[in-house]
């Protein structure tokens, strides 16, 4: 069996070499073996309200007011949060705001500081 990499499109192993490029009989994409040899990168990325990209240890604002779920407690707008850790799931931001505790929040909910 021949050594050369799957197809990026569709996975087929039945790649073949044409001139310098390989080619994919099965949906016809063409490409350069020497193109994209490194890994693909599929962490998504976590953007603010505004679109900014987030980043772990970031300092974020509350640009809305929240109610926490189980309590009467409301995180304020304009609240700065420290130090923030992104995660995967709905709420993706864990953090620890002064005065309630830790809390995961949405990202759509801050704004970069």
């Amino acid at each position: 069996m021949s050594d050369l990499p799957a197809c990026p499109e569709c996975q087929s192993p039945y790649a073949y070499e044409q001139g310098a490029f390989l080619v994919c009989p099965e949906c016809g994409h063409e490409w350069s073996p020497t193109e994209g040899n490194e890994a693909p990168d599929d962490t998504p990325v976590i953007s603010d309200a505004n679109g900014n990209p987030l980043a772990d240890g970031d300092t974020v604002t509350v640009i809305k007011d929240l109610k926490v779920k189980g309590s009467s407690l409301v995180v304020k707008v304009g609240t700065r949060v420290k130090n923030i850790r992104l995660v995967e799931g709905d709420h993706d931001i864990d953090c620890k705001i002064e005065g309630i505790g830790p809390m995961k929040l949405k990202s759509e909910f801050v704004k970069k500081a």
